[in-house]
């Protein structure tokens, strides 16, 4: 049995009281499920910036009743002191044990067209919640970090203490919440981990707006058989780590006991490199296993401002420290997912 299969059983056993900011998103709505089906009692926080009630909507079809009757939903806002306060103490009698902060405006665009919006949220929110927490006297703080924060180095695959220079706001933003978390472990010896995902895939992952992630726009362009645009030459490559794999590494590190553990950050990701032009030909593939056909080349443009030619990560320190094991590859990933985005975008 593996080391989160053995975690996983554990919680079967004792429940505990979790803290999903962003819940309404697409890692949060996903981490929500899990922890309800595993019989946790989860407290949840969204201002629906990006976050969506269909996707609480869909996780209340997939639990049974009573585990749904153990989440509490707390609309507000990271960027308020007090929301985090209230999410903290919702219930005297059964505090908060873990928190899962995932709450943040993502995307290198987004924080270059407005720096000063995505700077509030993710840094301003961030420091609230570290608070918040630091107060309540919670056992774990887990937060949502960056594969971003390796800017401007090219070396691969990407270890963990060695960074660049970031290349967005967005970059800087999770960089500092690193620092501020490094901050509280000697201020105040709250100690933290951080996960630095690199190019989080999945259901319930939006396929809307400006600012959506490559997998699920083009799925969703090629369901409805629209021209999908490549930044670049399309030799671009990502390491996509799969929602699953992430779920496992946010609940091995909230629940991880070594100290040594502790007050770290860890790559997230399943060590591989995908380019945009083997992306493209996977995701038609399984839309052609699910019965829809794409004919069309993809077009190819300007490469977009901000972005990493390449990136992989080495997830040797999350395997050796948290037992971290990435059940899913690309492929694999591609193929369990594109049910759901057939199912939603048909």
């Amino acid at each position: 049995m593996s080391v989160y299969q053995e975690r996983l059983e554990q919680l079967k056993q004792q429940p505990h009281v979790w803290l999903i900011t962003g819940v309404a998103g697409f890692i949060g709505s996903n981490l929500l499920e899990t922890l309800l089906q595993l019989g946790q009692k989860v407290v949840g926080l969204d201002n629906f910036a990006t976050g969506h009630q269909r996707n609480l909507d869909e996780v209340q079809s997939m639990v049974s009743p009573e585990q749904w009757a153990s989440f509490h939903f707390i609309k507000g806002d990271i960027r308020h002191l007090e929301d985090c306060r209230a999410a903290m103490r919702f219930s005297e009698s059964a505090p908060v044990d873990y928190v899962l902060h995932q709450a943040a405006l993502g995307s290198v665009p987004r924080s270059i067209n407005d720096p000063i919006t995505s700077n509030a949220t993710n840094i301003d929110g961030f420091l609230n919640m570290l608070v918040a927490a630091r107060d309540a006297g919670v056992k774990s703080f887990t937060y949502a970090a960056s594969s971003s924060t390796y800017g401007d180095h090219p070396g691969l695959p990407k270890v963990e203490d060695i960074i660049g220079k970031p290349l967005s706001p967005y970059a800087v933003t999770k960089y500092v919440n690193e620092l501020y978390a490094d901050a509280f472990a000697r201020c105040y010896g709250f100690n933290t981990i951080g996960l630095r995902y690199f190019n989080v895939f999945g259901k319930r992952q939006d396929p809307d707006g400006a600012y959506a992630a490559v997998i699920p726009k083009w799925t969703a362009g090629m369901i409805k058989g629209e021209d999908v645009f490549i930044n670049g030459d399309g030799e671009t490559s990502r390491d996509f780590c799969f929602i699953e794999n992430t779920v496992q590494a946010n609940l091995l590190a909230a629940t991880a006991t070594d100290e040594s553990a502790r007050n770290q950050v860890y790559n997230v990701a399943v060590s591989g490199r995908t380019t945009l032009n083997t992306l493209f030909e996977q995701i038609k593939l399984a839309l052609a296993s699910n019965g829809i056909g794409y004919e069309k080349s993809p077009v190819y443009r300007d490469f977009r401002a901000g972005d990493v030619r390449h990136s992989q990560a080495d997830i040797s320190k999350i395997k050796n420290m948290l037992g971290y094991s990435p059940a899913y590859d690309i492929k694999n990933g591609i193929a369990r997912a594109m049910p759901w985005y057939v199912g939603f975008l048909k």
